[in-house]
């Protein structure tokens, strides 16, 4: 159920109202709008009819049923964008495009800092990179762990951009949280619901990817776990689904962007680099998502993807990742979006 507070209603009427509200069984999410408050009451259905009783409490303005079986995603809770907040200079959700950029695996200090300051001077405003990595194969390269991070963290120091990076289980998010500005959760763990919960009660945004084969709901559904835990901040990134098509890695579903974007308030992302497994396609496709209204794009930058650790054959050199920058200026402004 959503509770919908009158414009100016005092803190005490709201406190009152949170009271209610876990007193009948639930778990109250305030929702800060730009006149009101809305506060979504998440708990079993079977007895939401209690709630409506709120509706008579001082400063209520009324009390309305989420259709959606993902509430607080929903845009029934938050008609307006979600904005979130990554650091003093970088936010995502508004009207500036956002790219995060950088190599698929930290391998070295001298790989990180150059692939960084590379990126930077493009002009993406965040860094990728992944320090924990998860392999189809148990012989492939499983990165640098704890030692990646703190790489990632020198990599930050130097050049200002903040990093995302993935989070692979329950056991290291702590870890990982203690470093990275963003915690992704990759598609082969976007229904690793133990894995949802602990990002959720963790104070770092979370970009969480769509799986190889989900359908939107349960994408959204994914994203509920995690708001549920407390931890609002999520932004979601369409990397492809897996079809019978083999010309590319995956099938990137731009028409995702556009039916994301009529269904929840959250930022929704694109990644050309894991939605095509090819160099080649990359810049394309990251017009073509800009274009479908995406709100930032996350891509694969290497200085020597030849030699790359993992991911080279989709990894763009910095020269190509500078020209794909510059092009991608007139792609922002015709959607009427900065860069």
């Amino acid at each position: 159920m959503i509770i919908v507070m009158k414009a100016g209603a005092a803190k005490q009427d709201r406190d009152e109202v949170l009271k209610r509200i876990r007193e009948c069984g639930y778990q109250p999410h305030v929702i800060h709008g730009a006149t009101r408050d809305v506060i979504g009451a998440v708990g079993d259905d079977r007895g939401k009819l209690v709630l409506q009783s709120i509706e008579s409490m001082h400063g209520v303005e009324s009390v309305v049923p989420i259709l959606q079986p993902y509430k607080l995603a929903s845009k029934e809770v938050k008609r307006e964008p979600s904005v979130i907040k990554i650091s003093e200079a970088v936010s995502i959700g508004g009207r500036e495009l956002i790219v995060m950029a950088g190599p698929c695996s930290v391998e070295s200090e001298k790989q990180i800092i150059e692939s960084a300051e590379a990126v930077k001077a493009a002009g993406a405003q965040m860094l990728r990179g992944g320090a924990f990595k998860p392999r189809t194969s148990p012989y492939s390269f499983q990165g640098l762990e704890e030692e990646g991070l703190k790489l990632l963290a020198k990599a930050r120091q130097l050049t200002g951009l903040p990093f995302v990076t993935e989070v692979v289980n329950p056991e290291t998010a702590e870890l990982v949280a203690e470093y990275a500005d963003i915690l992704q959760i990759g598609a082969r763990n976007s229904q690793n619901f133990a894995l949802l919960k602990k990002v959720g009660q963790l104070k770092r945004p979370v970009l969480l990817k769509r799986g190889m084969s989900m359908t939107i709901q349960e994408f959204l559904m994914s994203a509920e776990y995690i708001m549920s835990e407390g931890n609002q901040a999520v932004i979601l990134c369409e990397r492809g689904i897996r079809t019978f098509e083999t010309a590319t890695r995956n099938t990137l579903d731009l028409s995702a962007i556009p039916v994301l974007k009529e269904k929840t308030h959250l930022p929704v992302i694109a990644d050309p680099s894991h939605g095509t497994g090819h160099y080649h396609y990359v810049a394309p496709m990251a017009y073509a998502a800009v274009a479908a209204g995406a709100d930032g794009l996350i891509i694969e930058v290497h200085p020597d993807p030849e030699h790359a650790s993992s991911d080279g054959p989709q990894s763009l050199k910095p020269a190509k990742f500078n020209l794909l920058m510059a092009r991608l200026q007139l792609f922002a402004e015709a959607a009427e979006r900065t860069l």
